[in-house]
C-alpha cells in the first residue's frame, strides 16, 4: 500500500490541514481524522485531506469507512495518490479486479505518479501476473529512473521469477545508492541469505531495526542469528516480538524451531510457555 502523502513540498498546508498531518505523524489518530474531516467540509477537493482522513480511519481498524470515503472521493476527483491508496485497501479486503483497475488508471494519468506504479507492480506479483509488473515497472523507470522504490520493485519481481543473482543486484545497487532506506536493507538482507551468508544478512537487520524497531525485523533477525549459533540473543528477540504482539507469537515459535541451529518442542504450546515465562 502506498505509503507516501501527496503534499506539494514547495507551498506549505494551511494551518488546520498542516495540524492534521502533525496529528497522522504522531499517531494521534482520532485527531488527524477530525481535524481532516473539518478542513474537507470547507474544501471537499482538499487530497491531502482526504488522504490524512482515509489513512487516519485505516490506522483504526476502520478499513470498511477507510474505502468509503476514499470511494466517494475518487469519483469526484481524477487524484492518482487517491486511487493508489484506495486500490491498496481494495486489495486488502479481497478486491484484487477493482484495486488494478484503480491502479492502471492512475498509471495512466499525467503528470505521472510514481507511487501508484509501485503499488501496481506490488498487486500484480501478488495475483502472480509476474511479466506485467515487471513491465509496469520498467515504465515507471523510464520516467523516474533513480526511484528507490522502483527499483526495489524491480528487484522484487525478478527474485519472484527465481532470477536471485540480478536480484540481488538491484538490491544492492539500492542499498549503496542509499544506506539508510528501510525498504533496502530488509531486501538486501532477505537476499544474502540467498548465499548462506547470515552474518552480513544480520548486520542488515540491526541496521533496519535501529531505523525502525519493528517486530517483523526483530524475528528475521533472531533467524539470523539463530544460524550464527548466537541462540541467547536470538530468544530474547523472539520473545521481546511475541510479547510486543499475540500475532507475532506464532511467527516467534515458528522462527525458533525451524532453524536449524534452533530448539525443539514436542508441542507448539510448549515453546509459547517457553517464550512467556521468559516474559515474565
Amino acid at each position: 500500500m502506498s505509503k507516501s502523502l501527496s503534499q506539494d513540498r514547495n507551498r506549505p498546508p494551511p494551518p488546520a490541514l498542516a495540524r492534521a498531518l502533525l496529528a497522522l505523524q504522531m499517531q494521534q489518530f482520532e485527531d488527524a481524522e477530525k481535524l481532516a474531516s473539518q478542513v474537507l467540509k470547507s474544501d471537499r477537493g482538499n487530497t491531502l485531506a482526504a488522504e490524512i482522513l482515509g489513512r487516519a480511519l485505516l490506522a483504526q481498524n476502520r478499513l470498511d469507512e477507510a474505502i468509503v470515503h476514499l470511494t466517494k472521493f475518487a469519483r469526484r476527483t481524477d487524484e492518482p495518490s487517491i486511487e493508489t491508496l484506495l486500490a491498496g485497501m481494495l486489495a486488502a479486503v479481497g478486491r484484487q479486479d477493482e484495486a488494478l483497475d484503480h491502479l492502471r488508471r492512475a498509471v495512466a494519468r499525467r503528470p505521472h505518479y510514481i507511487p501508484a506504479f509501485v503499488e501496481l507492480a506490488l498487486q500484480l506479483r501478488k495475483s502472480g501476473q509476474l511479466d506485467e509488473a515487471m513491465t509496469v515497472t520498467e515504465s515507471g523507470l523510464t520516467v523516474e529512473p533513480q526511484s528507490a522504490d522502483l527499483q526495489l520493485a524491480l528487484g522484487y519481481a525478478l527474485a519472484e521469477r527465481n532470477e536471485r543473482v540480478p536480484a540481488q543486484a538491484v538490491f544492492a545497487k539500492v542499498h549503496a545508492a542509499e544506506p539508510t532506506h528501510h525498504d533496502a536493507l530488509m531486501a538486501l538482507a532477505a537476499a544474502v541469505i540467498w548465499d548462506g551468508d547470515y552474518g552480513r544478512a544480520a548486520d542488515l537487520y540491526r541496521r533496519a531495526l535501529a531505523i525502525k524497531p519493528l517486530d517483523d525485523t526483530r524475528i528475521r533477525l533472531g533467524k539470523c542469528l539463530l544460524e550464527l549459533r548466537q541462540r541467547e540473543e536470538a530468544e530474547a528477540l523472539f520473545r521481546t516480538a511475541a510479547h510486543g504482539s499475540s500475532k507475532l507469537a506464532a511467527p516467534s515459535v515458528i522462527a525458533m524451531v525451524s532453524a536449524s541451529h534452533g530448539r525443539i518442542f514436542l508441542q507448539p504450546s510448549s515453546a509459547l510457555d517457553f517464550l512467556r515465562a521468559r516474559n515474565n
